[in-house]
């Protein structure tokens, strides 16, 4: 099946297996929610009737159309419809302030806007006032007072008119424009072509081991660059995709989908181990030491070295009695499982490949469309702690700096509106400049050290890169968020978002009490802890990269209280305008440096 286009994709698939399930999500019937299920068939049809809607209001080629909702086959029945016509989607998170709604629409010209419920039509509803391009606004959700997509829908479509506009449209044409989250500023629209795209769909299906006719959930939003892209090649390869109902029940929608494969994010991983950790330290007697000896042989786990036949016999055991429920609580048939978007903790990925969960840890960017490299199923070609190799038909370089350098026709034509910015990162020979630093392991897997921006200078002038120490400091099981500090001081030092579920299980079993977030990080013996975590893990850097100070915060960082970006990224200005007098505390006493 050759492809070009986004929408030849579907094309292919709605002609060689029509009746082949491809989209699933939750409904709610007479008799409760059940998942509702269309077909390459289906979705082609809807889409035909999309672009129909489309045409039927005067949209035409290059125009720009708003893509705001969660997960839903309604998403992918409009993106479709804008890319046969040549139309140009720009998809936004539901969760963004109407501020930056407001932003996007007038820096795109959006002239529609496709929306998914009541909450986000009444965030953008005042904008028809304000964008002087918009003309209508649809709901995927039935809202009062305002225009549904579905009953919209032209109940027929001129297939000629359709096929015309579809062969109008170029492989070096715009598809989207998917404006970055960004920790500071106004967002940038990167402009991403068919070719760009579909690119990136090819090279990724070269390297992972997509099974047709598979089941997957998706839950990252479709509005960022690594789920669209996972929904593209899903699509080319065949893959049934179930749309979990929302965040909170994706163990239950895992468990009954059972899926072959899906994406996450670290932290919702994170998650899901916190979530047996609890278990285990909620068992008694010898099933608990069975838990935690189990633990504890999956952390000496090496990829691809032999370990010898006892540890592969007491692995054995493991996976059987303990490891099995691992598997359960992903749903009991996962073959792999690809992460991107921040960092991975090692140990994890230890953890989880000794319990025979394949992790594959993977980098890109928006502006890259976004994979550049991958770690492989073949245990040879899979290194804990890196990104992996880039993948086929992407080539990266390191600067003399370290920073992150790629070259492939994944790489973005441009921001939107800012010529200006575009030359910054992409210079004359046609290198991205990723703003990401790196070095080679074994001279081919990528790691990832920090970004160039976010390294800083002590007032002694050395250099500390922030993410490394970060990174080492995350694999206690008692620090669940940190950033580090310290520009031009004397020293680092660390504001530390505990965990609170593990540090409430340390209480218990050394008869510690404490009752709320606040009693935890105001106790000494939970300093302590903590202190002695840093000290140990402190010795893995020079004396000048040492954390000497921290302070223990009683909140999460979360998306909604602005600390994290949508991808789950953390926004350092935030949190440091948020903890000023927490930092400034620790250097009060510049002379003293020690806990």
């Amino acid at each position: 099946m050759e492809f070009k286009r986004l929408f030849d994709i579907l094309l292919n698939r709605s002609t060689e297996n029509p009746d082949m399930p491809f989209l699933s999500a939750k409904v709610t019937t007479p008799a409760g929610k059940a998942w509702k299920t269309y077909t390459f068939k289906d979705t082609q049809q809807y889409a035909n009737r999309a672009t129909q809607l489309l045409l039927n209001l005067g949209v035409k080629r290059d125009d720009k159309i708003a893509i705001i909702a969660a997960n839903r086959p309604e998403w992918n029945f409009i993106d479709l419809g804008c890319l046969q016509l040549g139309a140009v989607d720009v998809p936004m998170y539901p969760t963004i302030s109407e501020k930056d709604y407001e932003f996007i629409f007038n820096d795109a010209g959006i002239q529609y806007a496709f929306v998914g419920d009541e909450g986000i039509y009444k965030k953008v509803l005042p904008l028809m006032g304000r964008v002087s391009s918009l003309k209508g606004i649809y709901t995927f959700d039935k809202v009062e007072g305002a225009k549904n997509f579905e009953e919209s829908l032209p109940t027929g479509f001129n297939v000629a008119e359709i096929e015309n506009h579809k062969a109008m449209v170029d492989e070096d044409d715009l598809a989207t424009i998917i404006y970055t989250s960004g920790t500071t500023g106004n967002p940038k629209g990167v402009m991403l072509s068919h070719k760009n795209l579909v690119s990136n769909i090819k090279s990724v299906k070269e390297v992972t081991p997509f099974m047709e006719g598979a089941k997957s959930l998706s839950f990252l939003p479709l509005c960022h660059s690594f789920e669209r892209i996972t929904f593209y090649s899903y699509m080319s390869k065949g893959i049934h995709i179930h749309y979990a109902e929302n965040l909170e029940t994706i163990a239950e929608n895992l468990k009954e989908v059972h899926p072959y494969c899906f994406t996450t994010v670290p932290r919702l991983l994170e998650k899901v181990y916190e979530r047996i950790m609890e278990k285990g330290n909620a068992l008694e007697g010898f099933k608990r030491k069975l838990f935690f000896w189990s633990v504890d042989l999956g952390l000496q786990y090496q990829l691809g070295k032999n370990m010898g036949a006892w540890y592969k016999f007491k692995l054995g055991i493991a996976r059987k009695l303990v490891f099995s429920k691992w598997q359960e609580a992903l749903g009991g048939e996962v073959k792999f499982i690809v992460t991107g978007a921040a960092p991975m903790q090692p140990r994890l990925i230890k953890l989880f490949s000794a319990a025979g969960v394949i992790v594959l840890e993977g980098y890109g960017l928006t502006e890259t469309s976004p994979v550049l490299c991958a770690n492989r199923i073949d245990e040879s070609e899979r290194v804990i702690g890196t990104v992996g190799m880039p993948i086929p038909h992407v080539t990266i370089k390191l600067a003399d700096d370290g920073e992150i350098l790629a070259k492939g026709p994944n790489i973005m034509k441009g921001y939107y509106n800012r010529p200006d910015l575009t030359a910054e990162v992409i210079d004359a020979e046609g290198w991205f400049h990723t703003g990401d630093i790196g070095e080679w392991v074994d001279g081919k897997f990528l790691k990832i050290t920090d970004r160039k921006k976010e390294l800083f200078k002590t007032s002694g002038g050395k250099y500390i890169a922030p993410q490394v120490i970060e990174n080492k400091m995350k694999e206690s099981r008692y620090i669940e968020q940190i950033m580090v500090v310290g520009e031009s001081e004397r020293f680092v030092s660390a504001l530390i978002v505990p965990s609170f579920m593990n540090l409430k299980d340390w209480a218990k079993e050394n008869s510690v009490t404490l009752s709320d977030n606040k009693q935890v990080v105001d106790n000494s013996k939970i300093k302590d802890l903590i202190n002695s975590e840093i000290d140990r893990l402190n010795k893995d850097f020079g004396k000048w990269e040492q954390i000497k100070k921290f302070k223990l915060l009683s909140d999460e960082w979360t998306i909604e209280g602005g600390e994290l970006t949508p991808t789950l990224k953390l926004k350092r200005k935030a949190v440091m305008e948020r903890n000023r007098h927490h930092v400034d505390e620790m250097y009060r006493n510049a002379a003293e440096i020690m806990h």
